[in-house]
């Protein structure tokens, strides 16, 4: 099966995910893993990404597209895979449709008054990288991992004002994709409010359907 996770930023696609690939057997594939592992590894498309990265400049449609078409050919993708991240723009669904055949476009949908206190409430390892929660999920001592003992950092993207802006770019940008894979009858669309389980139930029911 092959899925596509769509949903503004905070609305728990990485955990999600993550619960899928290992219910389903199937990579979740993260589009800032990918290109990550792209240029780290040096294939042709990483280099080129490499390039623009290291001059400053974002990553082109077409190198990006040119990574997903290189990392959907490795063996673990042979059931399917999960898409966290990619596609972002109409141009690169359409690209992604002469790929691969999508089965379902999960859009996991959460109120921006929600996002805003998740994401502003997210702390995050600067050691190991544990991701924690100021009110759902604290760690045992304030301000201190506890995997490692490091110290719990608020990312910039996570501040109130950088959020806003970052859903603002989804509005524009991102969310179009709730139409297009709706049009091609491929989209279900799931409520992301509950707690994780009673979340990963609906979603089970959705792709099940």
């Amino acid at each position: 099966m092959n899925l596509i996770l769509l949903g503004a930023p905070g609305v728990g696609k990485g955990t999600h995910g993550a619960i899928l690939s290992k219910d389903l057997n199937i990579p979740t594939i993260s589009t800032g893993d990918m290109i990550r592992e792209a240029m780290k590894s040096g294939t042709e498309m990483g280099q080129k990404a490499k390039a623009f990265a290291n001059a400053g400049k974002l990553v082109p449609d077409e190198v990006v597209i040119g990574i997903v078409r290189e990392r959907l050919t490795r063996s673990d993708c042979q059931k399917g895979f999960i898409l966290d991240g990619f596609p972002r723009t109409i141009p690169q669904a359409e690209a992604l449709d002469k790929m691969v055949r999508i089965d379902c476009a999960l859009d996991i949908e959460v109120e921006e008054p929600v996002i805003l206190k998740r994401l502003s409430g997210r702390r995050v390892c600067s050691k190991c990288g544990a991701t924690y929660n100021v009110d759902t999920k604290p760690p045992k001592v304030e301000g201190i991992c506890d995997v490692c003992g490091g110290t719990l950092v608020q990312r910039k993207d996570d501040c109130p004002e950088t959020v806003k802006e970052r859903l603002k770019v989804y509005h524009e940008q991102t969310e179009p994709l709730v139409t297009f894979y709706k049009k091609q009858g491929k989209l279900r669309v799931v409520h992301g409010t509950n707690n994780i389980p009673a979340t990963q139930k609906q979603i089970m029911n959705a792709i099940e359907a």
